[in-house]
């Protein structure tokens, strides 16, 4: 079955991995019905790399801009300037990826706190959403989140990995939910593939993560195992068939919700 106007919220496009072929990654998404990508800010200078290859192709691609946690400890005084600077520019759509990640604290964990409250206050600030990472630190980005939440105009929280309990928590702060390839892994998903029919349909979105996360039961799979987003449609049809749903609708509900997010 073929998929019109997908939108993939979540791509690293700007990934080393995609050097050699990144303008024929892009066609193959446009063939197999990604309408429009949301490329991933990592760090300040990637998130401009993001922002201007969106520029070279207008009406399919926008970018968030941010520092993902991974990359906090460069965080500093000079970074609130910079990327409020990046937001003013007309493909930004986000602030993040931010957040926090305890599962493999390339930075220190004071260092993440520090830069995701400076990055919701930007949210704040500015009127963008917020687009959030978090693994094993459900605690700690909760409460952080609570103090900003009801400033920010929206958030979702990308690439959603959780059970049931942390999603109804994060539900009962109004968060939008990403949900990706990983939901593919019969092994280390389960708690997602338990807890994703009970995300609420005006608040789900779907993502690839690229070059991340390609799904673990694709029939045909790239020799480089790199994932890319023409793969959303298995994405897609693997969380249909979760939640008991019509693929074709849920890519029109995904995609509406999306519109709607990011202000497409």
């Amino acid at each position: 079955m073929g998929y019109h106007e997908l939108i993939d919220i979540g791509v690293n496009l700007t990934h080393g991995r995609f050097d050699v072929d990144r303008e024929a990654v892009i066609q193959r998404a446009m063939d197999a019905g990604v309408a429009r990508m949301v490329l991933t800010g990592v760090t300040l200078t990637e998130s401009s790399e993001a922002l201007e290859m969106a520029s070279s192709h207008t009406g399919v691609m926008v970018a968030t801009a941010g520092v993902h946690p991974h990359h906090a400890s460069e965080w500093t005084a000079q970074s609130t300037e910079a990327l409020t600077a990046l937001l003013a520019h007309p493909n930004a759509v986000a602030v993040g990826e931010t957040g926090l990640d305890y599962c493999r604290d390339f930075s220190p964990r004071s260092a993440q706190r520090q830069a995701f409250e400076a990055q919701l206050a930007i949210a704040v600030e500015s009127g963008y959403p917020a687009f959030l990472h978090q693994r094993d630190a459900e605690d700690d980005f909760l409460a952080i989140l609570r103090d900003y939440r009801d400033q920010i105009s929206a958030a979702v929280i990308h690439c959603f990995t959780g059970d049931r309990a942390f999603l109804h928590r994060c539900l009962d702060l109004d968060l939008h939910v990403g949900v990706t390839g990983w939901i593919c892994d019969e092994r280390r998903g389960s708690t997602l593939r338990e807890s994703v029919p009970d995300i609420p349909d005006h608040r789900l979105m779907i993502e690839t993560d690229a070059p991340f996360l390609l799904p673990r039961d694709m029939p045909e799979k790239p020799a480089d195992r790199r994932n890319e987003p023409a793969f959303l449609p298995h994405v897609l049809e693997s969380v249909a068939r979760l939640r008991g749903q019509d693929p074709s609708r849920l890519a029109e509900f995904t995609a509406t919700n999306s519109e709607a997010f990011f202000s497409l």
